[in-house]
């Protein structure tokens, strides 16, 4: 391993504990930390304590002064939209207000967004949707979820290219968290439902038919099932 491939792995390690632990709320806004506390906590290098900070400004979470140090923003200041914190919200004790914000947000995007696809997708595109639908179903019959997880977000990454709106495209990378956070997170059922799989199945055929108003209704029917699926799975909270 090189030095620069230890570093990497040393900068991981940081992000991965201090991320969840400043999301968990064990350090509130406005609290102070410094370059020298991270080094001292985790055992590593100021130079891979700086990196990890950077990151958390990238997202927003904190900010850094000279001869104050770095300062825990609001939340109301965070990159609520970067894979990383969906990740680490997912994983952490406010998981069911994740999945309820996400569950919404997608209600009022994947709906507009086959409907879109359904003018705008390609021969191509068309012919992917209905390939992870295949999968989907394949695996799903086989209780194999973390393949199923796969296709499954093969499939709506598609679809939200498919629509032509950049916009929707952009969204695919929190999508795909909210996707393999319910399946990481105890919340799929051992074999995902038939019935499920299908309204996927309706979405692909819809949009190669060119059929809007089906696509957008089996797309909504396919996100309001989740949410359901998932609140049911989640009875505590």
């Amino acid at each position: 391993m090189t030095a620069t491939e230890t570093a990497s792995g040393l900068h991981e390690r940081v992000l991965s504990q201090l991320g969840p632990a400043l999301v968990a709320g064990e350090l509130a806004e406005g609290d102070v930390i410094t370059i020298d506390q991270i080094s001292q906590q985790f055992g590593v290098s100021r130079t891979v304590a700086r990196d990890v900070v950077k990151v958390l400004e990238s997202l927003q979470v904190v900010t850094t002064r000279r001869h104050v140090g770095v300062t825990v923003r609001p939340r109301s200041s965070w990159n609520a939209f970067d894979p990383r914190l969906v990740r680490w919200r997912l994983a952490g004790p406010d998981r069911a207000s994740q999945l309820r914000t996400l569950s919404e947000l997608r209600r009022g995007v994947e709906p507009v967004a086959a409907a879109l696809a359904a003018a705008h997708a390609t021969p191509a595109q068309c012919g992917e949707l209905t390939a992870a639908v295949i999968g989907m179903s394949m695996t799903g019959r086989q209780g194999d979820l973390e393949a199923y997880l796969q296709h499954d977000i093969r499939f709506h990454c598609i679809l939200l290219a498919a629509s032509g709106n950049d916009m929707f495209a952009a969204l695919s990378s929190v999508v795909s968290e909210v996707l393999a956070g319910r399946t990481h997170h105890d919340l799929m059922p051992a074999h995902p439902e038939p019935g499920a799989i299908r309204l996927h199945g309706d979405v692909a055929e819809a949009v190669a038919a060119g059929d809007a108003a089906r696509a957008e209704q089996a797309m909504r029917a396919i996100a309001v099932e989740a949410q359901a699926a998932m609140e049911a799975a989640a009875p505590s909270h």
